[in-house]
């Protein structure tokens, strides 16, 4: 590709701001692309190499992330030539490319920039790089009180060989909730629901997280059917003096509190109880949600596409299509609810293969009657029909 004077002096103004350690962050907009809002450069650590992570911004509510290596002068270029807007943050300033209506192009701010490298940048002066490498105890020690009382770990704080995969888990389901922190209020106290609870990992580990790291003040309610489960967390809350995280024992259906709830999260609830909990969700406008889902049988089970018969005929292999095909259909569900969607890694397979967090974060100016809605809540519509052959056996979160 053939870049103009004033491109290629923004290139170049780029690799010197990635080279030199002073990108706070690069946001591209106006793209050429229809289907894309905006993307966002940043530098981050990965195995201790310098990298380039890009995410773009989609019009159907999906961020997709791609690492580049810091000096790739083909994808910053393409970048680059791709859009009408670029604003380049640095901590020696800011400049910006800007395209007008009639064509013409500037780059304002690189001089002041430039000049400020000439003379060298301190240290003081190079931007924080996130550090990508996951670590253990990024967020928990293994001392905190709940893991112990969990029997997660013993009262040094040492984690037990058997729930190495457990901490793990929860360790990392605390980045996520880390990663949505900046869509929850800042102020007053966070309403949250563990809906589908179980043991309750999840909601300790939480509430930690927001009343001790935070130090926010959270309001918290776990749900589950099992009456045994309950009386155990609720009698772990009060050795622990989690004075409001309650639990309660009844169907999420009955569940109704009158206020919509800032987080929802559910980890591993079976087959179509994670339906039911995203659905709750969705319908109590639920700011973020979080879901691991366990087990996707219901599909399996009703399943009539001929389309796909070269793949459904064959048992294991239909399961795990199945398993693909029902989250995707739960985030294209969320998307016509008007979320933004994103289906991540937990922990690693070896961990356990049920790994897929689904994530949503509402759209506050999603509007349920607008033509967009009305097509994304169509194409949900017509990829279950597709998939279920026509007929009238709805899966659970359809009916």
């Amino acid at each position: 590709m053939t870049l103009s004077e004033t491109r290629i002096q923004t290139l170049e103004l780029l690799l010197a701001a990635v080279s030199e350690g002073i990108l706070r962050k690069a946001v591209f907009s106006k793209p050429t692309a229809e289907g894309e809002i905006k993307t966002e450069l940043s530098s981050v650590m990965i195995g201790n190499k310098a990298m380039l992570r890009k995410v773009s911004y989609m019009r159907d509510g999906k961020a997709i992330q791609k690492n580049h290596s810091a000096d790739e002068r083909g994808a910053l270029s393409e970048l680059i030539s791709s859009h009408g807007q670029i604003n380049i943050m640095t901590t020696l300033g800011d400049a910006e490319f800007r395209t007008s209506k009639s064509g013409k192009e500037n780059l304002a701010g690189a001089g002041k920039i430039l000049t400020a490298l000439k003379s060298g940048v301190s240290e003081d002066k190079k931007a924080e790089i996130q550090n990508n490498d996951r670590k253990k105890n990024h967020i928990l020690e293994g001392n905190e009180s709940f893991l112990i009382e969990l029997g997660i770990s013993d009262r040094s704080g040492r984690i037990h060989d058997k729930k190495q995969h457990k901490f793990r888990q929860i360790c990392r389901f605390l980045e996520y909730v880390e990663d949505i922190y900046q869509h929850l209020p800042r102020e007053g106290a966070l309403l949250i629901y563990d809906l589908c609870c179980g043991k309750s990992y999840l909601s300790f580990a939480i509430y930690h997280y927001f009343t001790v790291i935070k130090n926010r003040k959270v309001e918290m309610t776990g749900v589950d059917l099992k009456a045994d489960v309950i009386e155990y967390c609720s009698g772990v809350a009060s050795r622990l003096g989690y004075r409001d995280l309650n639990f309660i024992c009844g169907d999420i259906n009955d569940f109704a509190p009158g206020t919509e709830p800032h987080l929802v999260v559910s980890l591993h609830a079976c087959d179509v109880a994670t339906d039911i909990v995203l659905r709750y969700a969705a319908e109590h406008r639920a700011g973020v949600i979080l879901s691991t889902p366990c087990c996707q049988r219901e599909l399996s089970s009703k399943i009539d596409c001929k389309e796909l018969s070269f793949v459904t005929k064959y048992p294991i292999l239909r399961r795990k299509l199945c398993d693909a095909l029902t989250d995707s259909l739960r985030l294209s569900y969320l998307l016509s609810k008007g979320y933004n969607v994103e289906a991540c890694e937990l922990v690693d397979p070896e961990d356990t293969p049920k790994n897929i967090l689904l994530r949503a974060v509402r759209i506050k100016s999603f509007d349920p009657e607008s033509s967009r809605a009305k097509k994304l809540r169509e194409e949900f519509e017509n990829t279950a029909a597709f998939l279920l052959g026509g007929e009238d056996k709805s899966l659970t979160f359809l009916k």
